[in-house]
């Protein structure tokens, strides 16, 4: 594993405060309807995007996630100003405003969505693993899932498949405890979900997902399996989400003290401490960062709504057309 240096502590802990005041931004911006639709944030599972990041080369190596996705291309290079003008719908954003909330995405930087069907992201990480394998490209594709997503039968399908045929896929389950307000404990017997890859005899094991080093050391250990021709390893975060399934989500199904106990391991209060105390940095360094993260979201906001609206004609060149198509006349 690359070495955890006073660089990553400092670098840790300015992405992941922008990733939250990333999201916080669009909490706010879509309270005041500029960002519509649906909005599912990260907040509180930054440790798992953190380490894994460290983990991975991102020139070479693939991500591909479910709906919660705003932060992810971002870690993998894409310009913020580019994600929060898709989720405004402009013409500047990763999909021409086409894609929204759900489904950021940039073949460029390695960043494969970003999908709205529950679990339809699990085969399609496999999909990606394969092609790497078969074109003798030295590439490992990580592959995020929901613990509401492991309930699928597609899980079970691409695990089968991918030890199978021995693919460079890292599939993680990000287990924030509640498949939209449903609590593991309500939607199966066995509620360490690592424990199905060993069906498969996968490599499986859980991790805690509020630790940006765990995450680092436990997914370099699978990516390295699965680049020197290991194979796949399922991997279970443990982490929380400090908002809603979605914003609209009231959270009946869970307490306000409950939120408050995980705030006390909040990953970027563990990593800023660590900061201080290894004097890796001082306050006045803390405070030059918190800045910077300030600034950023000021204009990635600020690009977001100066954007032009999509022209009316992206709309149908994006749409496939057979100019042939039976059954339907020609001209209408």
């Amino acid at each position: 594993m690359k070495k955890i240096t006073k660089q990553v502590y400092l670098k840790w802990y300015e992405d992941m405060l922008f990733w939250r005041k990333f999201e916080d931004k669009l909490a706010a911006v879509y309270i005041q309807q500029k960002v519509r639709g649906f909005l599912h944030l990260y907040n509180g599972q930054e440790a798992v995007l953190a380490g894994s990041l460290h983990a991975i080369d991102i020139k070479k190596d693939r991500l591909i996630t479910a709906y919660r996705n705003h932060v992810q291309p971002i870690g993998m290079g894409v310009d913020p100003k580019r994600v929060m003008a898709e989720l405004y719908g402009k013409g500047t954003g990763t999909s021409q405003g086409l894609g929204g909330s759900m489904h950021i995405f940039s073949k460029e930087h390695n960043f494969y969505g970003g999908h709205g069907i529950v679990g339809g992201q699990i085969p399609l990480g496999a999909g990606l693993a394969f092609a790497d394998k078969y074109f003798k490209r030295d590439s490992v594709t990580l592959c995020y899932m929901g613990d509401g997503a492991v309930r699928q039968g597609s899980l079970h399908e691409t695990f089968n498949l991918a030890m199978l045929w021995n693919l460079p896929v890292v599939f993680i389950c990000e287990n924030n405890g509640y498949a939209m307000g449903t609590s593991v404990a309500r939607t199966a017997k066995e509620q360490e979900i690592w424990k199905l890859g060993l069906g498969y005899d996968m490599p499986s094991s859980p991790v805690d997902g509020m630790s940006p080093v765990k995450v680092a050391e436990a997914v370099s250990e699978a990516v390295e399996r699965a680049r020197s021709g290991g194979g796949p390893t399922f991997l279970e975060m443990k982490t929380y989400r400090y908002r809603g399934h979605s914003m609209s989500d009231a959270q009946h199904y869970r307490t306000k003290e409950e939120v408050e106990e995980y705030k006390k391991i909040d990953p970027i209060t563990q990593v800023k401490d660590v900061i201080l105390e290894k004097k890796y940095g001082s306050e006045k360094d803390i405070e030059k960062i918190d800045k910077r993260v300030k600034d950023l979201v000021k204009e990635c906001e600020k690009f977001a709504e100066e954007s032009p609206w999509p022209e009316a004609n992206i709309m149908y060149d994006t749409v496939y057309e057979q100019e042939d198509y039976p059954f339907l006349p020609h001209k209408l």
